[in-house]
């Protein structure tokens, strides 16, 4: 058992930029580099474990030798690793989309539905993001609006600053923004329903797919009620300090400003996943710099992040 560095698979989607690449070291042959998935062992996107025993194999191959034990305690009741961490750098604007349920993801899509999470790492002036609606609309209404393109009229459009914290549950109809880079922590689901995507087209040179029966079951059809800030007050300790940005069923978000070090634990009942988003850190002989990002199993017992800078802390409650 030991603290795992990850390698990140990344994605090369139309609206993203080069910031991953360029600012955090992310590997990629493509042109952009919309996403780096952090922490996955989801089918379209498997994080590769950098060194130790395990070095060159996914983190999912990984739990399957070593067993379950590894994701704690709280992790039983997943029948698949829970979550989904990435870096998301947002060149240009997001298509406006939904992501379903639980129970109707399962039942249509053959897995969760979505959850998540983002925490603004960085905005350029006068970003802006999309958050559910400014009042309640009916459903007739909603279908109306998407057939004449009148939707953005209703939406709600909200400016963003680093250290913002966005709680997007399952049917909140949302759009990251351009000039926006987010650290975002989600339900282990790639599934993504479309709805408005600017009139652009793909590598193919074809409309992006939509998915707008699917949308129209999902969506809520009100404003979004959690706060755009952290779930918690930033609380002082020895060497550190710690904002709980958010905690549901799902995952429990921590980002901690360390000066010198942070003491922290895996216990038996959860492993703890760290980001790094700026900074340079050791974890025994481990090195991880800003954009790297580690795994340390369940039962790992305490273990400390020496050095300074901004870290993400995502654990299983």
């Amino acid at each position: 058992m030991y603290v795992m560095k990850l390698t990140a698979p990344c994605k090369d989607y139309i609206w993203g930029g080069t910031r991953l690449r360029d600012e955090y070291g992310k590997i990629s042959d493509a042109d952009k580099v919309a996403e780096s998935w952090e922490l996955s062992c989801h089918k379209d996107g498997k994080s590769v474990i950098a060194n130790g025993g395990y070095a060159g194999r996914t983190l999912e191959e990984y739990i399957e030798k070593e067993g379950k034990g590894v994701l704690g305690t709280n992790c039983g009741r997943f029948e698949y690793f829970p979550i989904l961490i990435k870096l998301i750098d947002a060149k240009d604007n997001l298509s406006v989309q939904v992501h379903p349920d639980n129970e109707y993801a399962l039942r249509v899509e053959g897995e969760y539905g979505k959850t998540e999470m983002w925490y603004i790492v960085d905005a350029e002036p006068g970003a802006e993001l999309l958050y559910g609606f400014k009042h309640g609309i009916t459903r007739e209404e909603f279908a109306e609006r998407i057939r004449n393109n009148t939707l953005l009229e209703v939406t709600n459009n909200v400016p963003v600053h680093k250290g913002d914290v966005f709680f997007i549950e399952s049917g909140t109809l949302h759009a990251i923004g351009k000039g926006i880079l987010i650290a975002e922590i989600q339900q282990n689901s790639n599934t993504t329903y479309r709805i408005y995507d600017y009139g652009r087209v793909g590598k193919d040179g074809k409309p992006r797919d939509l998915h707008i029966d699917k949308a129209c079951e999902v969506t809520k059809l009100i404003p979004p009620t959690r706060p755009t800030k952290p779930q918690g007050e930033k609380i002082s300790k020895d060497g550190y300090s710690e904002t709980l940005l958010a905690s549901c069923e799902y995952f429990n978000v921590n980002k901690l400003d360390i000066t010198e070090k942070a003491e922290l634990e895996a216990t038996d009942a959860s492993f703890a996943s760290v980001l790094v988003l700026s900074g340079s850190f050791t974890v025994g002989d481990v090195e991880l710099n800003k954009g790297d990002s580690a795994f340390i199993p369940a039962g790992y017992g305490r273990f400390t992040l020496k050095g300074s800078g901004e870290v993400i802390l995502t654990d299983i409650i």
